[in-house]
């Protein structure tokens, strides 16, 4: 079977992300809704500009792995064909899922999915906040699919596909769609959950395109009328420099797990256990906030 050749759409979408922010800026305008601040919307579009440019070493990288497992290991071949195509679709998005589940429970996938949330707007240019570091790491979430038989290049074009339609949901210009629609695709109203710092939308709504994982695994969460989207962390970073945005809570969790008197087992924990977490139980992780929080309703 010769190899597909699928072009990179993420680059070629590149002129569609800009026209969309230039409408979406027009439409809250009208709305009244300030969404934009400029120095945020910059270090959000460095950010993505910095993905990109690393994106040509990290998915290099990935390419290669995926070939690896793919010609060394696969269990069947699927063939290129567009039933295959649904298959992957529901593959795909199921290991996002997982990923993105795991990128919030597991402080080392933390240190890179963080800068998605680092900002305190919610605008299309949020979705180009992206990270410098996950692409060389976080691909082992989708390992599996080569291993099934999926083509490599079947598998890098289905997770742009899902990146692009995920830029979409990152509005406030669009407040609930049609309620089919909201019972199975993720929304920019699902999605405005997930980027919540209040404690009853931590670690909610991880689905890439469809929303029925986050209802199948119990990790769904309506948008509330009466509870106002808190965009940003539960502790925010407060800067807008790139090289900070990137790496700060790298440093944080290096200094949790190498500094200061910890056994070995706690300073690998400081690495897997969710964001918040301390070893002599003072810190608070998302479950012990949104506990506290219903508690006190």
């Amino acid at each position: 079977m010769q190899d597909p050749n699928f072009p990179n759409i993420i680059l070629y979408a590149i002129p569609f992300f800009v026209l969309a922010m230039l409408l979406e800026l027009y439409i809250t305008i009208r709305q009244g809704i300030k969404t934009y601040e400029s120095k945020d919307a910059f270090s959000s579009i460095a950010m993505g500009l910095g993905n990109v440019f690393l994106g040509f070493f990290s998915k290099a990288l990935v390419l290669l792995v995926f070939f690896y497992v793919y010609e060394n290991f696969r269990l069947l071949t699927i063939p290129v064909t567009w039933w295959s195509f649904i298959l992957i679709f529901f593959a795909d998005d199921f290991a996002y899922y997982w990923f993105h589940r795991v990128s919030h429970e597991c402080r080392l996938f933390w240190a890179s999915h963080v800068v998605h949330h680092s900002s305190q707007h919610y605008n299309l240019s949020t979705a180009l906040r992206q990270t410098w570091s996950g692409g060389f790491y976080t691909f082992i979430f989708w390992l599996w699919l080569p291993l099934l038989g999926f083509h490599p290049a079947m598998i890098m074009l289905q997770m742009s596909i899902s990146l692009l339609y995920q830029f979409w949901i990152h509005t406030e210009a669009i407040d609930r769609l049609p309620r089919w629609f909201e019972a199975i695709f993720n929304t920019p109203s699902h999605h405005r959950v997930h980027h919540g710092s209040n404690p009853l939308y931590l670690d909610r709504n991880h689905a890439g395109i469809l929303i029925i994982w986050d209802k199948l695994f119990g990790t769904f969460q309506p948008e509330l009328k009466n509870e106002k989207v808190v965009y940003g962390l539960v502790k925010n970073i407060h800067t807008y420099n790139p090289i900070k945005i990137a790496f700060t809570e790298w440093l944080y969790m290096f200094k949790d797990a190498f500094t200061g008197r910890k056994s070995l087992k706690n300073r690998f924990l400081y690495l897997i256990k969710p964001p918040g977490w301390k070893h002599d139980g003072t810190g608070q992780i998302s479950d012990d906030l949104r506990k506290q929080w219903l508690d006190n309703q």
